[in-house]
């Protein structure tokens, strides 16, 4: 029996993982509030009214600033309201919805980060857009799912001799009843969770993020050369398209078609 164990979303690109109890999804919208906000260089073009997706290196983000794991963040939708911990202290809450909380968070990274900012930061937001690594690939994939199989997350820590945190590769749903990869060949297969239709989309290749430990905000691996060294790949889970309005919950089921 495939089952979801957890449920994430990342209202900012790059920061911290907000558990769920419950996950809404859409084929329109994907997942709301995922990937809603970035957090763009000082270098960066970006146009709200005429977006167009780009490369994640034009926004803060851990493969080039791990620094960003030390910080712990909650975003409220109901008050569009962004809380950076860092270690035991708040050091900022800003309603993203206003240029002033915006310009709040903008001057934090810029002192936090330094020169990595590359200029002064832009918090953006963008009407039916979302930052995820995937949206320059096609509109689809703006708003596919991100699924992890934890067997897939062992099996490469058993291959290294540690113990890997799944949160290292910042995915929406994860399962468990699986063996290892079996998620791969879920590309172009349609599937229901809880009962949702979805159809896989793409393997989901990794980056130099996943090199930094979301516990320490270190960065203590090289996991894409690990996979290609023990497994002949740089993939781990699984991209799913969104086919009906709904809900995924911890504990549902997840059925292949036959």
């Amino acid at each position: 029996m495939i089952t979801v164990t957890d449920l994430y979303r990342y209202p900012v690109k790059g920061l911290s993982a907000e558990p769920l109890a419950v996950l809404e999804v859409s084929p329109e919208h994907g997942i709301p509030w995922d990937r809603e906000y970035a957090v763009a260089l000082g270098t960066t073009a970006f146009d709200p009214a005429r977006p167009e997706p780009l490369d994640k290196g034009f926004f803060l983000m851990l493969r080039n600033n791990e620094e960003l794991a030390a910080l712990r963040t909650r975003f409220d939708p109901a008050t569009t309201t962004l809380s950076i911990h860092k270690g035991e202290a708040q050091v900022l809450s800003a309603d993203l919805s206003t240029e002033g909380g915006r310009a709040q968070v903008e001057t934090y990274m810029q002192h936090y980060l330094g020169p990595a900012t590359k200029g002064r930061p832009r918090v953006l937001q963008s009407e039916n857009h979302k930052f995820t690594d995937a949206s320059v690939m096609s509109p689809v994939m703006m708003r596919a799912v991100s699924v992890i199989n934890l067997a897939s997350v062992r099996a490469l820590g058993s291959a290294l001799g540690r113990e890997i945190h799944p949160l290292r590769f910042r995915g929406n749903i994860y399962v468990t009843g699986l063996e290892p990869w079996d998620e791969l060949a879920w590309a172009g297969k349609d599937l229901t969770i809880g009962g949702l239709r979805f159809r896989g989309l793409e393997r989901t290749p990794r980056c130099g993020a996943v090199n930094v430990n979301p516990e320490t905000a270190e960065r203590d691996e090289n996991l894409p050369k690990a996979l290609m060294r023990n497994f002949g790949h740089t993939d781990l889970g699984v991209y799913l398209q969104a086919l009906d309005d709904g809900a995924v919950r911890s504990g549902d089921r997840v059925v292949l078609a036959a």
